[in-house]
């Protein structure tokens, strides 16, 4: 069997697997509330993807190596083929696998996310990080007051500050906030499917009303790549969609996979 490099966790009674893949500046933990209500009906699978939370640092930030680490470890689980649900980031990386190992892919469910570059300010907020000296800070309410001039929503410093861990009596990201940094263009984009890709079985792009990542000017372009696409949009909902309408993202979700 396949040595497991992607740190994950595993949860649920069911026997069909179901993989969650979290996004940019995520973990496993983000996704750990939507696996318990999932797990009396699946075998839940949640990675950290590469650079984040508990798995290996690496330059290679493309889609393509972000969807190899998913494959090789559905290899080193002996799983044949999972549905996936990926947001974000996590999103476009579920859909690059879904493209281009297809056999693999039982179901496909996008989470704000689209198979199009997006101009979003997420390098600036790597910058932000990367000028923060946190290995200088006394604690976690030092670092979050350093950073509240760059990234006023408490929410989403509460967020970044998931990812902040003492190590030898320092602080530290978690995450590979340098590689990250440089492949932020990368990350932001979506690379060219190889020709005649495309990913045949059921689909669904499941947005946030409140978010503008999918747009109805995007549809002709998923459809070329998911013909079986539908689209569901969770009102009252922006980016994190299953974080703000937990109980409406459940209820789609399970309506597709039903």
């Amino acid at each position: 069997m396949a040595a497991v490099r992607l740190h994950h966790r595993e949860a649920g009674e069911g026997t069909r697997p179901l993989v969650l893949l979290h996004g940019l500046f995520g973990s496993a933990a983000n996704w750990m509330g939507i696996a318990r209500q999932l797990a009396p009906e699946w075998r839940i699978v949640v990675p950290d993807l590469r650079n984040h939370g508990r798995s290996f640092h690496d330059p290679d930030v493309s889609y393509p190596a972000l969807a190899g680490d998913v494959r090789a470890l559905l290899d080193a689980l002996g799983i044949e083929r999972a549905v996936l649900v990926g947001h974000s980031m996590g999103g476009k990386t579920a859909m690059w696998l879904a493209l281009t190992a297809p056999e693999r892919v039982e179901r496909l469910v996008v989470v704000d996310s689209a198979p199009i570059g997006s101009a979003s300010s997420v390098a600036g907020t790597l910058t932000d990080l990367a000028a923060v000296d946190v290995a200088a800070l006394p604690d976690r309410a030092a670092v979050d007051a350093a950073l509240a001039a760059a990234v006023p929503a408490q929410r989403v410093r509460d967020y970044l500050l998931q990812n902040l861990v003492r190590h030898d009596g320092r602080w530290r990201w978690r995450m590979n906030v340098p590689a990250l940094l440089e492949g932020i263009d990368a990350i932001r984009g979506w690379p060219e499917p190889p020709g005649g890709a495309r990913y045949l079985g059921p689909t669904l792009f499941l947005h946030g009303g409140e978010s503008g990542y999918v747009q109805p000017a995007h549809e002709p372009l998923i459809r070329a790549l998911f013909p079986y696409a539908r689209f569901r949009s969770v009102p009252g909902a922006g980016h994190w969609v299953y974080a703000d309408r937990p109980a409406e993202f459940l209820a789609a979700l399970r309506a597709f996979l039903a």
